[in-house]
């Protein structure tokens, strides 16, 4: 049986003094994820009333191509500059469409 595809939901939250620095950070992981095997989508989201929170929804052919991603350069750099830079840790939820 082949894998299902997975949606996932990242939420972020910068320190109110780094969100120029995290949003900077954070665009520069779009362009080789969006060229990543198995990425459907990979879409950066920032909150209009809080600045401070972002959001990225992403859709990857299966989770062995998120668990690729998750082993990619781009994202190892982020994620140790994220432990600075962030107010509180990411929040990466995985969901799988009903309907």
């Amino acid at each position: 049986m082949a894998e299902s595809k997975v949606t996932v939901i990242a939420w972020i939250r910068a320190k109110t003094d780094k969100v120029q620095q995290v949003r900077g950070e954070l665009l520069k992981l779009l362009a080789p994820t969006r060229a990543e095997n198995g990425c459907i989508n990979f879409d950066m989201h920032q909150g209009v009333t809080d600045q401070s929170q972002f959001l990225f929804h992403e859709n990857w052919t299966s989770e062995a191509a998120l668990k690729a991603h998750f082993e990619t350069p781009h994202i190892k750099n982020w994620l140790r500059q994220a432990e600075g830079l962030l107010a509180e840790p990411l929040e990466v939820t995985l969901w799988s469409r009903v309907a």
